[in-house]
């Protein structure tokens, strides 16, 4: 058994150092090695202890994907071979369902002159809705196309229908007869139900926000500084502070400065008129954030970059006084990191997307278009994870064809699915996957107004990576 004495002297050297006493450093004090080698730090803080006693990995955050520009001439080659990595990419998760073991080619299916029960995986080439008032989908795999037919009386499979899209893939089980398929089931790519939770057996914080637009004229620098003054313990209520204090990891997904000529109004609406100078400025901001503190970043659709997704990391032509911040990760839009692994402990991984297809689903999927449109963020997300991709229609976003690999598909099941962009701030939860749009630092302004953005600004969310709990805090 540990000497008392010596667990009582660590006791209280962690409440001299302001250090909170979890039951995960309680039960490392009943260790006689784990007392030994905390007596022989010479300096006892919380970090050190979770170096010691967890075994923390020495690199926190750990990139997974993220894309570099491909400086390359593109051709109808290259679009062929895209959409047939993503067919590929996406057949092989639904060939992973129980319902679609048996799946066979559309050409195989054209050639049966009897009805059979058959299953397909194909791509939405086309859907209609017929004079019935069913719908006609015309799917398509690299063997050839045939319509499917969803019946309007069966009203579950009738929804499911009605918000695909083009160019999503999905699993078909139906019936052949007369070179077409009389759909029973439709089977999306899906998040499997058995997602597992992970929890941290460290109790430590990631801080989710976006959309600073630190240039235009509305940004909001009281509130920042602010947030800023929280991060670093001088802001906010005792248990904000706590909060605050465990913090780790700090996540700015896009939209981080305002751009000059993102659209026609905008000059007039802009504080700082040089690309240059918004960077600096939050770099200068950023630089007030504690070094324990790792920030994730990425770019979004006011960012001085191409739209053409995925977009590469800042170009460090406009962006250089970010790089030079020590504990700065700047990726590119998508991306994904794993933040949180200690030795025993695998850690999360984070997707993050700013959203910029988000204003297309919001009206092209009528169940979300009814249900709220762009302020149902928690509706969007969802729909993307059940396609298992971030533009399942092409004409969502305009996307640079990769021969290797569709960017955008959605392979790696993450445990936080991070995005941005419609300013508003929402926490929910599918299939053990925390969905979180983060919020603006921005004021209404005369395009948000004109394309219907209603924001809400100045707020972030504090997830406790030990409990998975989220916290939403207003600046």
């Amino acid at each position: 058994m540990p000497d008392l004495e010596e667990k009582k002297k660590i006791i209280e050297l962690l409440m001299k150092n302001n250090i909170l006493i979890s039951p995960e450093i309680l039960n490392a004090l009943n260790s006689d090695e784990n007392i030994r080698k905390i007596l022989a730090l010479r300096e006892i803080t919380e970090e050190s202890l979770n170096s010691l006693i967890f075994q923390r990995v020495k690199s926190k955050v750990k990139v997974i994907k993220s894309y570099k520009e491909e400086a390359k001439k593109r051709s109808v080659e290259d679009f062929t071979a895209h959409f047939n990595t993503r067919y590929g990419g996406i057949k092989e998760i639904i060939q992973k369902k129980q319902e679609m073991q048996d799946t066979i080619s559309i050409k195989r299916v054209i050639d049966k002159n009897e009805k059979e029960n058959v299953s397909i995986i194909g791509m939405i080439y086309e859907k209609a809705v017929t004079k019935n008032n069913n719908i006609i989908f015309t799917l398509e795999d690299p063997t050839g196309q045939i319509n499917v037919v969803v019946n309007k009386n069966r009203p579950e499979l009738f929804s499911i229908a009605r918000d695909c899209v083009c160019d999503e893939i999905i699993g078909v089980v139906g019936t052949s007869g007369n070179k077409a398929i009389f759909a029973n089931n439709i089977i999306l790519p899906e998040i499997p139900a058995t997602n597992e939770l992970k929890k941290s057996p460290v109790e430590e914080y990631a801080i989710f926000t976006g959309d600073q637009h630190v240039g235009a004229s509305q940004f909001l620098h009281d509130k920042f500084d602010k947030f800023l003054a929280w991060l670093n313990g001088t802001a906010g209520s005792e248990e904000q502070r706590q909060m605050a204090q465990k913090a780790r990891y700090l996540f700015l997904v896009g939209d981080l400065v305002d751009g000059v000529g993102i659209h026609p109004l905008q000059y007039n609406e802009l504080e700082i008129k040089d690309i240059k100078a918004q960077y600096s400025i939050l770099a200068e901001k950023l630089k007030q954030i504690p070094d324990r503190i790792e920030i994730i970043m990425c770019a979004g659709n006011h960012d001085a970059l191409r739209l053409i997704e995925p977009q590469p990391p800042l170009y460090t032509d406009y962006a250089e006084k970010l790089y030079e911040l020590p504990n700065a990760h700047i990726l590119s839009n998508p991306s994904i990191v794993n933040i949180g692994a200690t030795g025993n402990f695998r850690g999360f991984n984070v997707l993050l997307y700013h959203g910029f297809s988000f204003n297309f689903y919001a009206e092209a999927v009528e169940s979300i278009s009814v249900a709220g449109g762009a302020k149902r963020a928690d509706l969007i997300m969802k729909f993307l994870l059940q396609r298992r991709h971030l533009a399942p229609e092409h004409a969502s976003v305009t996307s640079s064809p990769r021969t290797e690999e569709d960017p955008l598909l959605i392979d790696i099941i993450p445990d936080f699915f991070v995005t941005g962009h419609i300013h508003r701030s929402t926490v929910s939860s599918y299939r053990n996957i925390t969905m979180l749009n983060c919020s603006c630092w921005i004021d209404m302004t005369s395009f948000q107004e004109k394309v219907g953005l209603v924001p809400e600004p100045a707020r972030v969310v504090a997830v406790n990576l030990q409990t998975r709990e989220a916290k939403v805090i207003k600046f």
